[in-house]
């Protein structure tokens, strides 16, 4: 579903805790076609009210939409290790948003 968040101007990506390695063989495995980012001091993702919220040591699957003013718009934190929201939730998100 990618092209659909390039269809609306939108840049997208996913913030690991893993090291710059890990991060780039999950690119290559999953073929993602937007970056995976190392975050490997869970610096953003504390940042971000998201690091060991599940008591496991690592980021809680989230997804944010951040605003070009930095401004967080929108925020979905899994109550589990597989609790993510499926892509058209995040587009729906968006496109309230923008509208």
């Amino acid at each position: 579903m990618y092209p659909e968040f390039l269809k609306r101007n939108v840049s997208l990506a996913a913030i690991s805790t893993d090291d710059t390695a890990d991060a780039l063989k999950m690119m290559e495995l999953t073929g993602a076609e937007f970056a995976i980012l190392s975050d490997k001091d869970a610096e953003v993702a504390k940042a971000y009210g998201v690091y060991n919220l599940l008591r496991d040591g690592v980021a809680t699957p989230s997804a944010v939409i951040v605003s070009p003013e930095s401004d967080i718009e929108w925020k979905y934190v899994g109550e589990s290790i597989s609790d993510r929201p499926p892509p058209d939730a995040i587009l729906a998100q968006i496109d309230r948003l923008i509208q």
